[in-house]
């Protein structure tokens, strides 16, 4: 009987009590990893509510009762102590870190005219350093392992974009901003880890779940016995794939997934060049040369490569 691809690996998923985080841990554990399942608790969605360890310890629970290995973890990611104690638990279980899953994530959604300050926070706070946190403790044990090993080691990273990022979210400025960042994170991360050999990428996820409740209100519920186009379960496999052996040689990727679809996103690319034909533009130079590039586009049309791919919200 053939190996399963994560077998003897153990991975970290944030987020994992629900919705795509969970989706996300089953799917390791079916494909042989051991996994720490970390959740916070907090009922709302926003954040709020009183933590609860209910949420994790049913997914590690639901695991198990499968047949696979998982731990516990309900520390708050977007507290550096606590997301470097996450990672030391799943070394201290498991002997060694191969896996990381960043999930973790609020909404508090509002237009960037009357969004307050805690409001941005709070979102930048659990979503870009969050990543930050536990990337930063894995990486330090991945290159302490690769020292140690005189070669590379085994490490898999998957942050969490979003299509608010590419494609723009009119009442998600802190959140699009968050998504963007972790986008960044994730490139600096694969150019650092890649001699360690360690892999990072990015995926960005459309799936109903609590977060996206209103965004998706208006599409078609499933009929009986059909599988949601927007479940969760359509996600999973790509970040089993990510952290797998097969993808060694995928590292610093954009990948957009949903409903059966996975696309690759290219970096930006270069439109359009304008070049001044006196040492220095001046204000006209400008205005006959990049007026007339814009003219005929819709009015505040914005940068959005999702647009291109056909993958807009609509």
């Amino acid at each position: 009987m053939a190996a399963l691809p994560l077998e003897g690996l153990s991975a970290i998923v944030t987020g994992a009590g629900r919705g795509l985080g969970r989706a996300e841990a089953l799917e390791l554990a079916r494909l042989g990893a051991a996994v720490v399942v970390n959740d916070f608790g907090q009922p709302g969605r926003d954040g709020s509510g009183q933590a609860s360890k209910g949420p994790a310890e049913e997914v590690a629970a639901e695991i198990r009762a499968a047949g696979g290995s998982a731990t516990a973890h309900t520390g708050d990611v977007a507290d550096h102590q606590q997301a470097g104690e996450l990672v030391q638990l799943a070394i201290d279980t498991y002997g060694k870190l191969d896996i990381l899953v960043n999930n973790a994530g609020i909404l508090r959604d509002r237009m960037i005219f009357s969004m307050s300050e805690a409001e941005w926070d709070s979102v930048i706070h659990v979503h870009l350093k969050g990543h930050f946190n536990t990337t930063h403790f894995a990486a330090a044990h991945w290159r302490e392992r690769s020292k140690a090993a005189g070669g590379p080691v085994y490490g898999r990273i998957v942050n969490t974009s979003s299509e608010a990022f590419l494609a723009g979210s009119a009442g998600q400025p802190n959140y699009a901003a968050a998504k963007g960042g972790i986008v960044g994170l994730t490139t600096s991360t694969a150019l650092a880890l890649g001699k360690y050999g360690v892999t990072a990428n990015a995926i960005c996820p459309r799936a109903r779940t609590r977060m996206t409740e209103d965004v998706f209100a208006g599409f078609a519920e499933p009929g009986e016995g059909q599988l949601d186009p927007l479940a969760p379960e359509h996600v999973s496999p790509l970040v089993g794939y990510l952290a797998s052996p097969a993808a060694a040689r995928v590292n610093g990727q954009l990948l957009v997934v949903h409903g059966g679809m996975v696309a690759i996103v290219e970096r930006p690319r270069v439109a359009a060049k304008f070049d001044t034909s006196k040492e220095v533009f001046s204000y006209e130079e400008l205005d006959e040369l990049i007026s007339p590039y814009y003219a005929g586009r819709p009015a505040g049309e914005t940068f959005a490569a999702a647009e291109v791919l056909g993958l807009r919200r609509g």
